[in-house]
């Protein structure tokens, strides 16, 4: 990832997921220096008077850590200012019983930045598709 990983990070994050997460309510919060470590919010103000969140923390690798097979991730944690917290992966696979990831604790991996876009834009819809629901209370999941 040429320059700086995680504005670049940042800038595809937007240009995947940004214009739903609006359309939905969501804007990603100006904290540069959580930017700079990889956390990455969007926080929605809800009419109920709770605050929703979905955060995105990466863990960065330059291009030359890539040839030696160490990918860049990143995780998607959804999170209510109601103390209520779940990760998108486990959300999906374990609570809706949805195999589409490998694991409950999954990570999304990339190695450049076409693979970046494509696991953004997984994410991001399983994050329009179920967290945003779930953080509403509009979607939950089946009885067991």
């Amino acid at each position: 990832m040429p320059g700086d990983p995680q504005a670049t990070f940042r800038e595809y994050l937007l240009i995947v997921a940004g214009q739903a997460y609006r359309r939905a309510g969501y804007e990603l919060e100006e904290r540069p220096l959580k930017w700079a470590g990889g956390q990455f919010r969007f926080t929605q103000q809800r009419e109920d008077g709770l605050t929703a969140h979905i955060e995105f923390q990466h863990l960065a690798y330059q291009d030359t850590q890539w040839a030696s097979g160490n990918p860049s991730r990143f995780r998607v944690t959804l999170r209510r200012s109601d103390g209520i917290v779940k990760d998108l992966s486990e959300l999906v696979v374990t609570d809706f019983g949805v195999a589409i990831l490998p694991s409950p604790r999954h990570w999304w991996a990339y190695t450049d930045l076409t693979t970046l876009g494509k696991m953004l834009g997984e994410a991001g819809s399983l994050a329009v598709g179920y967290g945003m629901p779930w953080l509403s209370g509009e979607l939950t999941p089946p009885e067991k």
